[in-house]
Formats: C-alpha cells, sequence, structure tokens
C-alpha cells in the first residue's frame, strides 16, 4: 500500500492497494471533492456521520455508471440527514434508486455468534474474566445499562434513528429535573391510607397540596396515574401509577383511594373517547370542585404540552430517574400539517404511547386551575 496525491490544490491524498490484475482499492478522505472524476465500485463507511453527505453521494454517483455499484454503511445519526431519507426512500417511496437495505441489529449479531467471539478475545486477554459467565441477556443488558439514555440504545444497537434535536422534551432538559438517587420522592399507597415505609425505608408522607393527572386507556394504551405534591414553587413528583390493560372498575379502586386523601385538592382526567363515563362517576362521586375532566383537542394539547415544557424549563418540576418515564416524556414530536395544524404526537412502543407525558400535563393543569370552593363561595354570597 502507498499514498498517492489526488488533487495537489485541495491537498488530497488516497492511500492504495494495487492488484496484479491492475485493479486497485483506494482508501479516499471523506472530502466529497475527492470522488470527483473517480469511476468504480463505492463503499462509503459511516455515510450519516459525514457533514457533506448529501453532497458525498452527489459527487461519488457519477462514478459507478462506468463500473461497480455502491454500498453505504452507517449507524443512524438522526432523522434529518441524507442516509435517513435514503432510508425512507426505500421502505417507503417505492426504492427509486433500486437499493437494496440489510439490517444488522445488535440482537442479530448475537444470534449470529458475537458474544463467542467476545469470549474467546476476553479468555485470551483474561481467563478469569466474569463476563465470560454473561448469557446472552446478560450481554445485551449491560450494553443498554451503559448507554446514556433510551434513544441511545435504540439507534446505536437497535437501527431505530433517533433525533434529540426534534423532540419537544430533551434528555438534557427531563436529566436536569430528576431526583437525585439518593433523594427519597415516592409515596406508596395502601389500602387506604400510604404507608410509614417503602421497602424497608421512610416513605415520603406529603403535607403540603396535592394534584393528580390521569390518562385514561383500556386496551392499547395504559392508564397513567400522576401525583405532584407543591412545595413552595415546585411541584414534586410523588407517584407514578402505570395501569395496563385494567378495567374501569378496576382503575377505579386505584385512582378513588387517592381522591379521598385530605390534602389532595383537584384531580384532572382525560375524558376524550374512553374517558368521558370514567370522568362522569368520578365528578358524582367526589364533586366537580375536585375531579375536572379534559377533552384532549389539538388546541388544548398545545397548551398543556408547551406549560410542562415552561415548568422543566423553570425547573418548577422534580420527576424520578427512571429511564422508562425519560423515553416517555421524550417520544414527543411537535409536527406541522400540510394545513398548518399543529399536532403533538408520541411514538407507540410496548412501554405505552407517550402516556405518562400527558398525565403529568394533567397533573399540572391540575394544580394550575385549582381554586378553592369556599372562597368562591364567600365571594357568591
Amino acid at each position: 500500500m502507498f499514498e498517492r496525491v489526488i488533487d495537489r490544490h485541495e491537498k488530497i491524498t488516497a492511500h492504495v492497494l494495487p492488484f496484479d490484475n491492475g485493479r486497485s482499492i483506494y482508501c479516499l478522505s471523506s472530502n466529497p471533492d475527492a470522488q470527483a472524476g473517480k469511476r468504480g465500485h463505492r463503499v462509503f463507511d459511516e455515510f450519516a456521520l459525514n457533514p457533506a453527505n448529501r453532497r458525498l453521494f452527489t459527487v461519488g454517483y457519477p462514478g459507478v455508471l462506468w463500473a461497480g455499484g455502491m454500498d453505504i454503511i452507517s449507524t443512524h445519526r438522526g432523522t434529518g440527514n441524507f442516509f435517513n431519507q435514503l432510508v425512507q426512500e426505500i421502505q417507503h417511496k417505492g426504492n427509486p434508486k433500486q437499493f437494496s437495505l440489510h439490517t444488522v441489529t445488535i440482537l442479530d449479531a448475537v444470534k449470529e455468534g458475537l458474544l463467542e467471539k467476545l469470549k474467546a478475545k476476553w479468555t485470551a486477554t483474561d481467563p478469569g474474566d466474569d463476563r465470560l459467565k454473561w448469557s446472552a441477556d446478560d450481554f445485551l443488558q449491560s450494553l443498554r445499562d451503559g448507554c446514556p439514555d433510551d434513544e441511545t440504545w435504540q439507534q446505536e444497537f437497535l437501527c431505530q434513528p433517533g433525533d434529540d434535536e426534534s423532540a419537544f422534551l430533551s434528555y438534557d432538559l427531563i436529566a436536569s429535573c430528576q431526583y437525585l438517587p439518593a433523594e427519597k420522592w415516592e409515596l406508596a399507597w395502601g389500602a387506604h391510607a400510604p404507608p410509614r415505609v417503602v421497602d424497608g425505608a421512610p416513605a415520603v408522607n406529603p403535607s403540603g397540596p396535592l394534584y393528580v393527572g390521569v390518562d385514561i386507556g383500556r386496551f392499547r394504551d395504559l392508564t397513567v396515574i400522576w401525583i405532584l405534591e407543591k412545595s413552595g414553587p415546585v411541584l414534586c413528583t410523588r407517584k407514578i401509577i402505570c395501569l395496563e390493560k385494567q378495567t374501569f372498575e378496576a382503575q377505579e379502586a386505584v385512582l378513588y383511594p387517592i381522591l379521598e386523601l385530605p390534602n389532595l385538592r383537584r384531580c384532572c382526567i382525560d375524558e376524550t373517547g374512553l374517558g368521558c363515563q370514567f370522568v362522569e362517576r368520578a365528578k358524582r362521586k367526589f364533586n366537580r370542585y375536585r375531579v375536572e375532566g379534559l377533552t384532549f383537542t389539538a388546541e388544548l394539547k398545545d397548551k398543556l404540552a408547551y406549560k410542562l415544557r415552561c415548568a422543566f424549563e423553570d425547573k418548577t418540576i422534580r420527576i424520578p430517574d427512571d429511564r422508562v418515564l425519560a423515553a416517555d416524556l421524550h417520544s414527543i414530536r411537535k409536527t406541522v400539517t400540510a394545513a398548518g395544524n399543529v399536532r403533538f404526537e408520541g411514538e407507540r412502543t410496548r412501554d405505552g404511547h407517550a402516556d405518562r407525558f400527558w398525565a403529568a400535563c394533567a397533573a399540572l393543569e391540575a394544580a394550575a386551575t385549582y381554586t378553592n370552593p369556599n372562597r368562591i363561595y364567600a365571594q357568591i354570597i
């Protein structure tokens, strides 16, 4: 292998590996201009990482007309780059460029023997390495635990594009409002009243006013009950209860003891669709001052979502440090339709459909709209 000058003016060089048949392999720089005027098969590695990947494709494509083809190998780097556009073309737009798409996730690699190869290397380095005892699940969990967030795991190991820039709540913003690991924040609920201990440690016993938000689900989505305690200017999360495929009767059995707490001030419940009767029954039992129904129109969602983001930006909300919760809050994307309508959408996953996000919004709305009914009565008199 030797180095060859490709363009003296632009100072572009290439490492060249010649073969006896007259063919050569050129290892070029990532500068798109290095492709100009070169014919032959192209292999673009980590294509999405190149900040000029569209130009790299544009300059390189004419060279494959004479001979060869083009291989593009890359991990996703968000959704806003040309690599993801190519993938979307293949999957959803008829594949006009006639690429063959191959996806290899970490799960595929493990099935093909990646862990066994790694163990052989670890054995050669240290026969006593504890990782030699790992199962495939242990190995995958160690990789996931090493990721800073769920989006990194999805993108770097499962070939699912992430895009923190387009997220309504960024991971950094979410992390800025999380409890510290040593902080006691959670209040556990017993049959009638919260117990004094949680997992052997003293439980949080909130004395401040409580506000509750409920996002209703039944068959496909979760029902999430989010409880906030007002502590000065800050709203502290005290409990997040997720119910999956529970009957409305079972959901009421969980919610009603919470609504009976003396320091519960207000509860806002999603009454869109399935939640209409749920809200009606709760109002009948606890009166309209304690329970309010929210119909999640596009206009109301816009108001609630921005109110939640302002709380994160102003650091007036505290939430637990939980991977699934952070991914749920981060999943919301704001989009604008061709007609100019704003929509807030979250991807449906096995962990939910942004149900926690909307429950948090509802809880925040409960705190914002609470008015002491006694004061209203006094004003009327």
